[in-house]
């Protein structure tokens, strides 16, 4: 899983199969993906101490993986700069 790091989140980029697999076939990758965001804010001492996963709301799924993952990280940057960067907590984004 790769990750990319925003004025102090962790940004986790969830890139996934529109269709999912049927009667034992491999994934239909020509369908399309989805794509959700997990974004993390460690404590002082590593650990996780929040982490809230979004869901892109997206009428249409997007072409390619890559698009998927830049789509992710744009919405989850939006995110965190819409609740003023380091000085929220993910709780807040929840109220």
């Amino acid at each position: 899983m790769s990750t990319h790091v925003y004025r102090g989140f962790e940004i986790y980029p969830l890139i996934y199969s529109h269709l999912p697999p049927q009667d034992g076939r491999a994934h239909d990758y020509e369908a399309g993906f989805d794509a959700a965001v997990k974004i993390c804010l460690r404590g002082t001492d590593t650990t996780i101490t929040r982490s809230q996963t979004f869901k892109l709301l997206d009428d249409s799924p997007f072409a390619s993986a890559g698009d998927a993952r830049r789509a992710s990280l744009h919405y989850a940057e939006g995110i965190i700069d819409r609740n003023r960067g380091e000085q929220w907590t993910l709780a807040e984004v929840l109220s």
